[in-house]
């Protein structure tokens, strides 16, 4: 019974990050930059801690699939700031998401094996479906730099994969 409110909890709070949250009205490439970042980033820690606590094996090999895939992308976007000479802007955006990160993990850390697997994963689902959208219909449209502007369009043809992979595994768990 405390799981499953734990787990309620921790989907709601995911939930209530809108894509709205992800993504400030009309960013500038700096703050994209730090969203796209910053969500990547925070998919790297989640992915980090279910290998702490996972118990299934196909969500393991999710969460490493989810480390290496953002810990690529990140380090691509990190190159290409640096080309291009952009310093990554913090905003409430991104700061939103670091917060709301840390209560999520708080919950499922309090969550073991098949309770933490579907948790875990329910929350991908939830934060992927968000961070696609984000891209979408404000981050890419926002971009003014046309090499920024590709690489979120890359990130969002692996990210919507990621989407879909977990959506599998969540069919799976039930």
């Amino acid at each position: 019974m405390i799981a499953k409110t734990l787990l309620a909890s921790a989907s709601a709070l995911l939930l209530s990050v809108s894509p709205t949250t992800l993504a400030a009205e009309s960013p500038t490439d700096p703050q994209i930059a730090h969203i796209a970042y910053t969500a990547g980033l925070l998919d790297v820690h989640a992915g980090e801690q279910a290998l702490r606590q996972a118990a299934d094996p196909a969500v393991r090999q999710f969460a490493q699939t989810m480390i290496r895939d953002h810990k690529a992308v990140n380090q691509q976007a990190i190159a290409l700031l640096k080309k291009l000479g952009l310093r990554p802007e913090p905003n409430a955006t991104s700061e939103k998401l670091t917060s709301q990160a840390r209560d999520t993990a708080a919950h499922l850390g309090s969550l073991t094996g098949r309770s933490c697997d579907k948790a875990y994963i329910r929350n991908e689902v939830a934060f992927h479906r968000q961070v696609n959208e984000a891209l979408s219909n404000s981050l890419i449209p926002n971009a003014r730099n046309a090499q920024l502007k590709s690489l979120l369009e890359n990130g969002l043809a692996l990210f919507q994969a990621h989407q879909s992979h977990a959506e599998h595994l969540l069919s799976q768990l039930k």
